[in-house]
């Protein structure tokens, strides 16, 4: 087997750093990505600023290849986004790692050869196979030394239902419910929104940076309800001016600004159980308790992400029954406990299985925890590096320093000007409208 390659799922962020760690270390990874560049995912939410500037987002191993091409590395202090993070790094982390990156390759399976999970006789002993489909859709099966699938979540998005599978009627109404942030920059999506009755569902930062993104259309009639299953708005906003990180400070303060002055609805201690069509094709939406919110015309679904792991089913994993995550990190990252900047730095040993030398990395390792810090990521995959090649020293070594308030990533504020002024100053206040919440027709204003 050591003349088999190490097979790296995802070419985003931390599987690139991954490739780039192997190849410091000696061995021959090959990164198998579904879509056509790198950074694919990422660049699906381009629009979007991260909270973390440059030096947080640029991985130690993967920083040395690229300096021997020429690279020039971004200013430190600046945040890029989405669109900056591919176009800048992972492209050129990608195309300085060669033919060792593969696109159009969908990973659908992963098995020891020979072997289906049951099986434990010489199961060690063979390496694994990885079935993959190219964009033509023709098969084809490689056969890996170990497996490291930091391949993400975004493709599998948490539904609006609040028993966490959809909704009924959810999945009839694609054309009017999404789960990403929207771009308002394109004038199709501003178009699609503008002027409407918009439901956001979510408490996270994705779900502040789409709140305050819609409130600079209120200008032109668009009607924001935000909508949270818990019972209250607590400090969904986050710590303000005293946030330590001022950009999610700044998002936290703008949408807390959009809601005082008007702008939002604010919609607390709703579930949605079922999605139902009126006869002009808007939505309504009904809570597991029997309130309804009325003449919807788009949701921005925006609950968080899950693991995909249908096509891992003959791997033997070691998961935690709540968070979906190696049973040795789970306790270290449950949302209830810590924020992304509290998680403690971990590597091989917390994301081992009992299949050997499989990794889950990345963000797909959280499981449903809702945060996650580039920076965690690479050190994961230095560690997983270390420990295949059999330095457990480095391996359990830990080599992130970081303040405790490290950000998060993946949700800023959109791409503005630094005078550009606060949500409430964007438009003037529309008039309130009655919103109706339940069976007893209550209107909140």
């Amino acid at each position: 087997m050591n003349e088999l390659p190490v097979v790296v799922i995802g070419a985003g962020p931390v599987g690139l750093a991954a490739a780039a760690e192997l190849v410091e270390r000696g061995f021959e990874p090959l990164v198998l990505e579904r879509g056509v560049h790198a950074g694919a995912d990422v660049a699906a939410w381009n629009h979007v600023r991260l909270f973390s500037p440059w030096s947080e987002l640029v991985a130690p191993a993967a920083g040395r290849r690229l300096e021997t091409t020429g690279w020039t590395r971004p200013d430190g202090d600046a945040y890029p986004t989405g669109s900056d993070w591919a176009e800048l790094y992972l492209r050129p982390l990608a195309a300085a790692l060669g033919d060792r990156v593969r696109f159009d390759a969908e990973v659908i399976g992963v098995a020891r050869r020979g072997r289906d999970r049951v099986v434990d006789s010489g199961r060690d002993d063979e390496p694994f196979t990885v079935h993959i489909r190219a964009a033509d859709g023709t098969e084809q099966r490689i056969a890996a030394r170990a497996v490291i699938d930091a391949s993400g979540t975004w493709s599998t998005p948490n539904p609006l239902g609040g028993e966490g599978l959809p909704a009924a009627g959810e999945r009839a109404a694609p054309e009017r419910i999404t789960y990403r942030v929207p771009n308002l920059g394109d004038e199709a999506v501003r178009a699609r929104y503008a002027g409407k009755h918009v439901v956001v569902a979510g408490s996270g930062h994705s779900a502040l940076t789409a709140l305050v993104a819609l409130s600079g259309l209120a200008k032109d009639g668009t009607r924001i309800s935000w909508v949270l299953r818990r019972g209250a708005v607590g400090n969904t906003f986050g710590g303000g001016d005293a946030d330590q990180l001022p950009a999610r400070g700044a998002l936290g303060l703008r949408a807390q600004e959009a809601v005082e002055s008007g702008l939002i609805t604010v919609i607390t201690g709703f579930r949605t159980d079922a999605v139902e069509r009126d006869t002009g094709g808007r939505l309504t939406l009904l809570s597991s308790t029997g309130q309804r919110i009325e003449q919807v015309d788009e949701v921005v679904t925006l609950s968080g992400f899950r693991p995909d792991l249908t096509w891992l089913s003959e791997i033997r994993l070691e998961l935690d029954p709540t968070l979906q995550a190696p049973v040795a990190l789970a306790p270290l990252i449950d949302p209830n406990v810590h924020s992304c900047g509290t998680v403690y730095p971990h590597g091989a040993k917390e994301l081992a299985h009992p299949e050997k030398d499989f990794y889950l990395a990345g963000m797909k390792s959280y499981g449903r925890a809702p945060t996650f810090l580039a920076m965690t990521g690479y050190e994961q995959v230095r560690s997983i590096a270390a420990q295949l090649a059999g330095d457990h020293e480095a391996a359990a070594r830990v080599e992130l320093r970081r303040a405790e308030t490290g950000v998060c990533g993946g949700a800023g504020l959109f791409d503005e000007p630094d005078d550009a002024p606060a949500a409430s100053g964007c438009c003037a206040t529309p008039e309130p409208e009655a919103l109706t919440l339940s069976a007893a027709s209550a209107a909140v204003r």
